[in-house]
């Protein structure tokens, strides 16, 4: 639970009243929908050049998707330049591994690697057109040769001969020299036909023999390749990872099998002039997630151990045992699922390596080393949760030491920085009620730099943690707009990502240890740029509720006419897990500068992100858990009566809208608190959860089958009886993440209760994303008019 003082809660009251001053520039629908090229695009991937001395980034073409690359100088003075097709050739990329002394990098471009000489600039190509494309590139242990993955096999390249070899490869096979696999009647067979048979018998010797000698060649042949290694045909490869020193694989695998049934997705609108049908996801419980093992190869003895998850603390605890019983299902047996995260962590020497387990029904969550010489789990740290574990703030790795693991864990409530010595002790470098995240450890493990928001929740900066000391400052001072950053070649300056209300993600440079912040790029069109909006105020309402304030985005005249009561609009941002309330450019810029319409034409707006919003820590995110859309939709009761007390708004009309988990809120609101919610607009929304994926919706409501209540308490189609307001329903209709078969769904339930005063207005080209500046403006048309016809009778 985040802990707010009087004085911090007053103050941020305060603010709330202090409005600018400034006149808007009205806007229009057409303008605010209509294609985002007109702002100006934001820059995309950044990088430094290989000597520090230059920064390069994507950006889209104006009424074009394809992307340039352009250059520009580290000085505020210096203008970006185009970088001509001639030139991509030279380039560096955003991804690059260093080898451990800073002379020699790694770096990917176009599916391929290169080597970069950072004490000359030469560039050396390592693949080309490799398919599948490199990955996971690294420098070997010896710090010379280059490690990488194509598919589940690993390879080998060194600047000597330049040669690329085969270093582990892998099949989900059976071993052709192994003895086939079959009942006792058919050996005794088999030995009978080789015992009566004689020629039988020698061409299963020489077969033998031929076998056996090409591999004695092969292993006294230092030019030959390894033979892979065979798993048996009984389950799939997931993923691999090989120490850096080339001596141990682990190998991620699952059962194969049916992944259950699938939902067709009709579209109607087509190049061919026929209807055509997509493949998409099965439902929440139709297909759990399976149980995946972790296999530990020796390469040099070609000896297969299975890691047993015996070990890990509370594996064989059903934490839905008490659910399960209730719904008279059978009591699990043995262990609970375990799941093994992509992300393996190696020593730079290959000595040590760590992994990340998670339990399938995203109770428990296990960081592990494993025992290379015994072939065992170690369990070193347990993130257990009565809800569910975060899919977020999960990284780790190793310091330079090759003795100290680094790793985040939410064990507090918030997100921290850990490091677990090699004595077994555990010592946190951040606490507080604040988020840290996006590590990136400088090269010689003496100071980390994260993402931080310890100012308020939306303000993000990069902060500079001392690995000895814990001590913690804020690197940059860019006014909490900080989306991201790179550290430079030299380690003395940080490449920032930042934004802010209105201006779209641009570029910085800012010195390690303090100094001035050189803006590099200014992406606004002169059109977008000589506009005045409403800059939205960041507003923590109080909660009736507990758990501490909800920090929203207020938008409102720069002076309220006196006695006047103005309609109230309150918005829901989507994702559920998602932050909106920040100093950052908004994933919603249309609808901000729908709520600048707004306010022009009378409204009072309010921005909230509610329980469940991401950088509020744990209790916020989980107080959701067998209950969406109940604890949320006391946070907006409360940000209406608050618009009421507050900001003359009109407790009488009040309308609420949002897409997604937005419109997914709609429904709760007007279906659960009908006599509030005069109006809302439900854009492609979730009507009931059973429909949704697995993934997201079992951390939160577990599975139908072991938790029905949760679902029925948590979906709208459950409240359709109750709706007296009026309702618009959007929807793509070629939607595949919240299938269109929702809202279809939704409509047919409110025909068959006879209710009146709503639409479903569909998109027949629109997925989940509209993409289209037409779609975005009849769907806005169609919000703006519902809440000119209902909140200002």
């Amino acid at each position: 639970m985040r802990i707010f003082s009087l004085t911090a809660l007053g103050a941020a009251l305060c603010a709330a009243l202090a409005i600018p001053a400034a006149a808007q520039t009205p806007i229009t629908l057409d303008q605010a929908m209509s294609h985002p090229d007109w702002i100006g695009n934001p820059v995309e991937t950044a990088w430094w050049s290989w000597d520090g001395k230059r920064v390069f980034y994507k950006q889209k073409r104006t009424g074009s998707p394809l992307r340039d690359t352009f250059e520009a100088g580290t000085s505020a003075s210096a203008k970006a330049r185009q970088v001509g097709d001639a030139e991509l050739a030279s380039q560096d990329s955003a991804t690059v591994i260093y080898n451990r002394d800073h002379t020699r990098a790694i770096l990917f471009r176009s599916g391929d690697l290169f080597e970069r000489d950072l004490k000359t600039g030469a560039l050396t190509q390592i693949t080309r057109g490799a398919t599948p494309p490199a990955s996971f590139a690294r420098y070997a242990a010896d710090g010379k040769s280059v490690q990488f993955r194509q598919g589940t096999d690993w390879y080998g390249w060194n600047r000597t001969d330049r040669l690329v070899t085969p270093l582990a490869l892998v099949r989900a096979a059976k071993d052709p020299a192994a003895t086939p696999d079959a009942a006792q009647s058919d050996n005794a067979l088999r030995d009978m036909q080789l015992r009566l048979i004689a020629t039988l018998k020698r061409q299963k010797d020489d077969k033998e023999a031929l076998r056996e000698r090409a591999e004695q060649e092969r292993r006294a042949d230092a030019t030959r390749a390894p033979g892979p290694v065979y798993l048996g045909d009984k389950e799939g490869i997931d993923l691999t990872s090989l120490s850096p020193d080339g001596r141990y694989l682990l190998v991620i695998t699952s059962p194969k099998g049916d992944k259950g049934r699938v939902g067709k997705m009709p579209r109607y609108v087509t190049e061919s002039g026929y209807e055509e049908f997509d493949d998409e996801r099965t439902r929440v419980g139709r297909d759990l997630p399976k149980q995946q093992s972790l296999k530990l190869v020796d390469l040099q003895t070609r000896k297969i151990t299975d890691l047993s998850y015996d070990v890990l603390p509370g594996v064989t605890v059903d934490p839905l045992a008490a659910l399960r019983e209730a719904q008279k299902l059978p009591a699990l047996k043995g262990n609970r699922a375990v799941r093994v995260d992509d992300d393996i962590a190696w020593t730079d020497n290959g000595a040590q390596v760590a992994v990340m387990l998670r339990a399938v029904d995203n109770k428990d969550r296990w960081i592990a080393t494993v025992g290379l010489a015994d072939g065992k789990l170690k369990p070193v740290h347990r993130l257990s949760d009565v809800a569910w574990t975060n899919y977020s703030y999960n990284e780790f790795g190793w310091l330079p030491d090759n003795q100290t693991l680094w790793f985040l864990s939410e064990e507090t409530g918030y997100s921290h920085l850990y490091t677990l010595g090699a004595d077994g002790k555990q010592r946190a470098l951040t606490s507080g009620n604040w988020e840290a995240s996006a590590v990136k450890w400088s090269a010689d493990g003496a100071t980390a730099y994260l993402l931080c928001n310890r100012k308020t929740p939306g303000t993000y900066e990069v902060c500079a943690v001392e690995a000895k000391t814990a001590a913690v400052r804020e690197a940059t001072a860019l006014n909490g707009g900080v989306e991201q950053f790179t550290l430079s070649p030299d380690e003395r300056k940080l490449l920032v990502h930042y934004s802010s209300s209105y201006t779209p993600a641009q570029l910085a440079t800012v010195a390690v240890q303090g100094g001035a912040t050189v803006k590099l790029t200014d992406t606004r069109t002169p059109d977008y740029k000589a506009r005045t909006w409403i800059e939205p105020q960041m507003v923590a309402v109080p909660s009736t509720h507990g758990g501490g304030p909800i920090w929203s985005k207020l938008y409102r005249p720069a002076n309220l006419e006196p006695g006047r009561k103005y309609p109230v609009v309150l918005f829901v941002h989507g994702a559920g897990y998602l932050q909106n309330t920040t100093n950052r450019f908004p994933n919603y810029f249309r609808e901000q500068m729908f709520h600048n319409l707004l306010v022009e034409k009378g409204y009072i707006v309010l921005d909230m992100d509610y329980r469940a919003s991401k950088g509020y820590g744990r209790d916020w995110r989980t107080a959701i858990y067998r209950q969406m859309g109940h604890p949320e939709l006391d946070d907006y009761v409360d940000g209406a009566h608050w618009m009421a007390a507050n900001h003359q708004g009109d407790i009488d009309k009040v309308g609420i809208y949002g897409g997604s988990y937005g419109g997914f809120m709609t429904f709760m609101a007007l279906l659960r608190q009908p006599e509030l919610f005069k109006a809302g607009a439900a854009l492609r929304p979730v009507t009931d959860w059973t429909t949704y994926n697995h993934e997201y919706t079992a951390n939160i409501l577990n599975t139908p089958d072991v938790d029905p209540e949760a679902y029925k308490k948590s979906s709208p189609i459950e409240y359709a009886e109750n709706l007296k307001g009026n309702l618009l329903i959007a929807h793509g209709m070629v939607d595949d993440n919240v299938f269109y078969q929702d809202s279809v769904r939704m409509a047919q339930r409110f025909i068959e209760l006879k209710k009146d005063n709503w639409e479903l207005a569909s998109y027949p080209l629109e997925r989940h994303a509209y993409v289209q500046p037409e779609s975005w403006y009849d769907q806005y048309r169609r919000i703006y008019k519902l809440f000119e016809s209902t909140l200002k009778k």
